[in-house]
């Protein structure tokens, strides 16, 4: 079997990244502002400075994004219960009804785009997640 060319599979694969964002941009979130959600939706409460490199983009950066989201009533901010110095981010109600509607148009967009490969193309792409979620996952450790 033939080496694979990574340049290709790369470039491929940012492609598909850009034009499922492109196809998927809502007026409602920016992707910063979905990412950062999806961040405090799925692990919970956090420090701006953990946000930030998280997100990897400066503190005041971070703190900006969070005034724009807390103002929007997606976030809220609140004491930590260990130590009261600190401020922690948590998502609001309104803030996962948000990012729930935004992975929704995410979702159909995926979806009509699949709906219109072949079985065999269908198939191919399942036999490789399993090496995208470690490619993910690689990229989130």
């Amino acid at each position: 079997m033939a080496q694979p060319d990574l340049d290709h599979l790369a470039g491929t694969l940012r492609e598909l990244a850009a034009a499922l964002q492109r196809a998927t941009r809502t007026d409602s979130l920016s992707r910063p502002a979905a990412s950062t959600l999806s961040w405090l939706a799925g692990e919970g409460a956090m420090r701006i400075t953990t946000l930030a490199e998280r997100e990897a983009v400066t503190q005041p950066a971070m703190t900006g994004l969070v005034q724009r989201l807390e103002a929007s009533g997606l976030v809220v901010r609140r004491s930590d219960a260990r130590d009261g110095r600190v401020v922690l981010i948590d998502i609001t109600p309104a803030g996962r009804e948000a990012l729930e509607r935004r992975r929704a148009v995410q979702d159909a967009v995926i979806r009509d785009r699949l709906a219109g490969l072949s079985t065999d193309d269908l198939a191919a792409l399942e036999a490789a997640l399993p090496a995208l979620y470690t490619v993910t996952e690689l990229h989130a450790a």
